[in-house]
């Protein structure tokens, strides 16, 4: 944690103080201090602390020009509304959307402890047993999310899931358009493919949009290891739920590149194997998997055309930071394995 009166960049911490004092009399009871926990092109998250609580403030990247590709208020609606139901998640304290205060809107939240795991080698400190027990939990949390009625918790109106498919395909054939450098064999019959392709939606759910074990917090509560927070939700919205489900799937399979810059958590020792995390949420949802292989495609089209973009951008220098000079390595394979769900249906 900074000593106090050190700002870290994009966190006036004098006029967040005046603002909480303002908005929360009484919440705050010594000098803030503060440290940036995640930034970058995504929002920035700060551990806020008075000596005595903590927090966590989300705002948008500095610089950032667009307000609904960082929607404070999206993230704070559903991290709220999903406080009274089984999926763990932060409890909120403020939202302010008023521009003046720390040059964009802003949210806080209570901190929560946990390790959010993203190599291997970190969660091997957890032992086989853990690991699979920690796994297997973000999978039954997943099914809970997928169980929450979105009209009981006041989120009917959070997304068009109508037509959700076809505008997800549609959203990342435009987003691999932007990112073309070189050739790419297979990516737009992938493409095609899947928009010829499109299976009848199961009943809407609230839809993370990038649920991943990095993508949440684990620690140690009530005798075991389990998941005390899901975090990142800038993506939710009303949709597919196994859209969802596929990217666990992807994420958590053989298949998933091995280079530096992408995580590589699936091959620590004891993670359960993509099949039977797939059939614990079919078992456990009521859900129909019977086109399962459309969405997988779906996914590594998806984290295909992600990692091309950030290939595109460090082919440009337009990339700050190491790991980022093999991710172009990887698109490949994905593309193949896209291809391969594909024509299985």
């Amino acid at each position: 944690m900074d000593k106090g009166g050190i700002d870290p960049p994009g966190l006036d911490l004098a006029r967040l103080r005046a603002h909480l004092d303002a908005e929360r009399p009484g919440a705050v009871a010594g000098e803030l201090r503060a440290r940036l926990i995640a930034g970058g092109r995504s929002n920035l998250t700060y551990e806020v602390s008075d000596g005595a609580s903590r927090w966590v403030v989300r705002r948008p990247p500095l610089g950032h020009v667009l307000p609904t590709a960082h929607d404070m208020g999206r993230e704070y609606r559903v991290i709220t509304a999903l406080a009274p139901t089984s999926v763990p998640v932060p409890a909120t304290r403020l939202l302010c959307t008023d521009p003046e205060v720390l040059g964009a809107p802003f949210y806080v939240m209570d901190f929560v402890e946990g390790t959010p795991y993203r190599e291997a080698d970190r969660l091997a400190e957890l032992g086989p047993e853990r690991t699979r027990a920690v796994v297997l939990d973000l999978v039954d949390t997943l099914v809970d999310l997928h169980a929450v009625d979105p009209a009981e918790v006041g989120l009917a109106d959070f997304g068009r899931p109508e037509g959700f498919l076809e505008r997800q395909v549609r959203r990342w054939g435009k987003q691999l358009d932007a990112s073309r450098s070189r050739e790419l064999p297979g990516i737009d019959e992938l493409r095609a493919g899947l928009a010829e392709r499109l299976p009848a939606s199961p009943a809407p759910t609230i839809v993370h949009g990038d649920y991943r074990l990095d993508n949440a917090l684990v620690a140690e509560a009530g005798g075991r290891h389990r998941i005390t927070a899901v975090l990142d939700w800038e993506m939710s919205t009303l949709g597919d739920p196994l859209t969802d489900l596929a990217l666990i799937a992807v994420y958590s399979g053989t298949e998933q590149p091995s280079v530096p810059g992408v995580g590589d958590a699936s091959r620590a020792e004891g993670f359960p194997a993509v099949d039977e995390l797939v059939q614990r949420y079919a078992e456990r949802s009521g859900r129909d998997l019977g086109r399962f292989d459309f969405y997988t495609a779906l996914a590594f089209f998806k984290l295909a055309v992600i990692l091309e973009g950030i290939h595109y951008r460090f082919t440009r220098g337009k990339t700050v930071g190491a790991d980022f000079e093999r991710i172009g390595e990887a698109v490949p394979g994905l593309v193949d394995s896209g291809l391969e769900r594909l024509h299985r249906l």
